[in-house]
C-alpha cells in the first residue's frame, strides 16, 4: 500500500509526539538540572539567510532532545542532540558548541544542518 507524502509526515509527527512521552521528564532522568538552553543557527541549501532558535528545557519539559529538520519534505529526520546532552551531563559540563546535520531520508540536498551552543545550570 503505497502512502501519500502528507500521511507519511502525519505519522512521522504522531510518532514525535509518543517519543516526546515516552522520554519521560527531564526531572526525572537528570534531577540536579535546572535548566537546558540550546540556541541553534539553522542552515540550508537554497535559504537566503540562516535561522536562529532558541530551545529552553526545564525541570518539568519532556527529556526529548531532538529537532525537526526545516526541510518540508524531510520525512523521519532531525537533529538529535541527546547524546550531546546526556554526555555533558554525565560530565557535568556547563557548555558545548558543536554542528550536526539532519539524519532524514531522501536526498542530501536541502537537509539542514544546525551549529549548536548548549548551556546547562546545574543545582
Amino acid at each position: 500500500m503505497k502512502y501519500s507524502a502528507n500521511s507519511r509526515k502525519n505519522a512521522a509527527r504522531t510518532e514525535r509526539l509518543q517519543q516526546r512521552v515516552d522520554a519521560g521528564l527531564v526531572a526525572a532522568h537528570f534531577p540536579k538540572v535546572t535548566n537546558i538552553v540550546i540556541n541553534m543557527i539553522y542552515n540550508q541549501i537554497g535559504l537566503n539567510k540562516a535561522l536562529l532558535r532558541t530551545v529552553n528545557f526545564f525541570p518539568a519539559s519532556s527529556a526529548f532532545f531532538r529537532v525537526d529538520c526545516v526541510n518540508r519534505d524531510c520525512v523521519n529526520g532531525g537533529l538529535d542532540l541527546t547524546q550531546v546532552i546526556t554526555g555533558m551531563i554525565g560530565k557535568r559540563r556547563e557548555t558545548a558548541k558543536g554542528k550536526l546535520s539532519c539524519d532524514g531520508n531522501g536526498p542530501v540536498v536541502g537537509h539542514s544542518s544546525i551549529t549548536y551552543k548548549i548551556e546547562i545550570k546545574y543545582m
